[in-house]
């Protein structure tokens, strides 16, 4: 059953769900703050994910209460490495989240980059929109430059499209090539659409190569660019309509509202008979004379009929 099923005007909406939507974090994690005891619903704590709430209901995270969703916003950020993707680690290594501008919402990551990992790194404050980006389904690829030292072979890179199992683990198609070479060292290109945890670094290990540096330069449609690095740039509202089709254009809004106003304006007021004839000009109105000009897409006048004048007969 889909989580729209589930949810209704009556039940409300599932409490890690809004969660999720409100940018506290993605729904698997809201569902770990739960069951810490984080969350609490009306004064009291929440026990379990499937808790459901409605409007009006007041939850709190680690005593901070949680606002509504907003619209939903994308932002570009370009990683660098020696931060780990996550809003606390336990070891004490910086993280992304701490470096982030104060001016931007709460956010979180769409996807992962490991502590030497750098480049492209999606940050949405719609913890649902993080979930279905991350899901291998969408077919985006996930494009890197990767430096890697070792003896590169074309022919063992090629093979590599019809995917590999390392230690029991199963990969799908990466498309590699390289790019250039100098001494011991070669840039690659590699492009993969599952991403599985440190998935180059593990390929490139099993191949007897070493990866020294690994930039993520595309996710999807949306290219790192010339974006400097700790840089965030938001997605404009345009972008995402037509590449993940969140919300409407203001032309399809427009139009639909001209529609609407041509609509009621043609449409016959309810005291008024279908085929009544027209209502009598108010007392005191005087009648349009004649030499008043017509509207272009009014009949014409009809013209007046020519009339004879007898001359009197002469008298005797």
């Amino acid at each position: 059953m889909s989580d729209e099923a589930e949810d209704s005007a009556e039940r409300g909406e599932r409490i890690a769900k809004f969660l999720a939507r409100a940018g506290i974090a993605s729904r698997r994690d809201s569902e770990k703050l739960i069951a810490e005891g984080k969350v609490r619903l009306n004064g009291k704590t929440v026990e379990t994910p499937a808790t459901f709430i409605v409007d009006g209901d007041r939850v709190s995270v680690d005593g901070k209460p949680v606002q509504a969703a907003e619209r939903t916003r994308l932002f570009r950020h370009h990683k660098p490495d020696g931060v780990v993707t996550t809003h606390k680690d336990p070891q004490g290594r910086p993280t992304v989240f701490e470096r982030l501008p104060a001016a931007l919402p709460r956010v979180v990551s769409i996807g992962r980059l490991d502590l030497t990992s750098e480049g492209l790194l999606l940050l949405t404050n719609d913890g649902e929109l993080a979930r279905r980006l991350e899901l291998p389904s969408n077919g985006w690829l996930r494009r890197y430059r990767v430096r890697v030292f070792g003896a590169v072979d074309d022919k063992v890179l090629a093979q590599l499209a019809r995917g590999i199992t390392i230690d029991g683990i199963a990969y799908g198609p990466i498309e590699a090539g390289i790019d250039s070479r100098r001494g011991g060292n070669a840039w690659l290109t590699v492009s993969l659409k599952e991403g599985k945890n440190r998935e180059i670094r593990r390929v490139m290990q099993h191949l007897g190569l070493h990866v020294t540096r690994l930039i993520r330069t595309a996710y999807g449609p949306f290219q790192l660019g010339v974006l400097p690095k700790g840089a965030v740039e938001e997605v404009h509202p345009k972008v995402m309509r037509e590449q993940l089709g969140i919300g409407e254009a203001p032309q399809k809004l427009r139009l639909q509202q001209r529609r609407q106003a041509a609509q009621e304006a043609t449409a016959t007021p309810p005291d008024v008979a279908p085929g009544a004839p027209p209502a009598a000009a108010a007392p005191g109105r005087k009648p349009r004379p004649e030499n008043t000009p017509r509207a272009r897409n009014a009949e014409p006048r009809k013209p007046k009929r020519a009339t004879s004048r007898r001359r009197p007969a002469p008298r005797a």
